[in-house]
């Protein structure tokens, strides 16, 4: 991990992101700088390294997908007017709105700028994977925003929101580094449906740590998403579950707008116990994994090709923060 690590966190403090004026390139560096596990992008190089040993040549469109990546970050906390990420101020907030809507347009050329630098043979192909995926992140943004007004939500529209919003992304990557190490298209297409599915069970185990993680190792307050009134699927179960006086207890609590932070989330969380919400999504988590891990599991490589990948992909799925 860390030599993949090191060579993204290297690249990215030399490329030449812009000077003038520095109010437009600043926040890019800024932004950039706050870390992040560079899941995505080191992913990219050790799919690449299971078909070609020098997998640096997989960098320029890893690189490529960390900036999109952050980009998307950039602008989402516009929309979300978050005061925070990575637990500092976020760039609409230490510079203004106009700026971060500007840096992340710069961000997306620059990601693109980056893509181009990938090998000719393989760069046709690399775009089109790309921009389908950077076009369905975006409908999994406006969908999650559409879904902020909506009372209920149907599990299956969830689900397909999160596919296109973290899933699609995190298969993108593992995708775009196989075609580069020189994969066949349906390799490289099974290695996006593993990707698919590790990463809905990584939203889902998300939703799952907001509410029953330890709050020390996962970062976050616990209960942040049952005191925003957040659609998981947690509450989109719980809803479609309850009845009763149990749905009429969590209907107050969503339609509450005064209330003891703490008082909300206990009684939301016992609601959801006394449905076993929790097994439920953990059993759904569960079902992607090993969906997952059929998958890999299944492709015509050498294991030992395979170890870097399987061992990062597992470290995804044991998480606790």
């Amino acid at each position: 991990m860390e030599k993949y690590f090191g060579l993204i966190e290297d690249a990215l403090r030399a490329y030449p992101f812009g000077g003038e004026p520095a109010e437009l390139y600043e926040p890019i560096r800024y932004v950039l700088s706050l870390g992040g596990k560079r899941i995505r992008p080191v992913l990219t190089l050790m799919s690449c390294e299971m078909f070609d040993a020098d997998y640096e040549k997989a960098l320029f469109p890893a690189l490529g997908i960390e900036v999109f990546h952050n980009f998307t970050l950039l602008h989402d906390d516009i929309m979300d007017k978050a005061p925070l990420r990575r637990g500092q101020a976020t760039v609409h907030t230490k510079w203004n709105e106009n700026i971060a809507i500007l840096s992340g347009d710069v961000m997306l050329v620059r990601a693109y700028e980056l893509f181009a630098k990938t090998n000719d043979k393989y760069l046709r192909t690399v775009l089109q994977k790309f921009n389908k995926c950077a076009a369905e992140v975006c409908e999994g943004q406006q969908y999650d925003m559409n879904y902020e007004t909506e009372q209920r939500i149907a599990e299956e529209d969830y689900l397909e929101m999160i596919r296109l919003k973290t899933a699609v992304l995190l298969a993108t990557a593992i995708e775009i580094g196989a075609v580069v190490g020189g994969a066949d298209e349906a390799t490289s297409s099974a290695l996006y449906d593993f990707g698919i599915n590790i990463g809905l069970g990584f939203q889902l185990k998300d939703d799952l740590l907001d509410v029953y993680g330890d709050s020390e190792k996962f970062g976050k307050r616990s209960g942040g998403d049952i005191i925003a009134n957040k659609k998981t699927w947690l509450l989109i179960k719980a809803l479609e579950k309850a009845e009763g006086a149990e749905l009429r207890e969590l209907n107050k609590w969503l339609d509450v707008r005064e209330f003891d932070n703490k008082e909300k989330v206990s009684a939301v969380m016992k609601i959801y116990d006394n449905l076993g919400v929790k097994y439920l999504c953990e059993f759904k988590m569960n079902s992607y994994f090993s969906k997952a891990k059929t998958i890999f599991d299944s492709l015509d490589l050498p294991e030992e090709k395979k170890i870097p990948l399987r061992e990062l992909t597992q470290k995804l799925m044991d998480r606790q923060r």
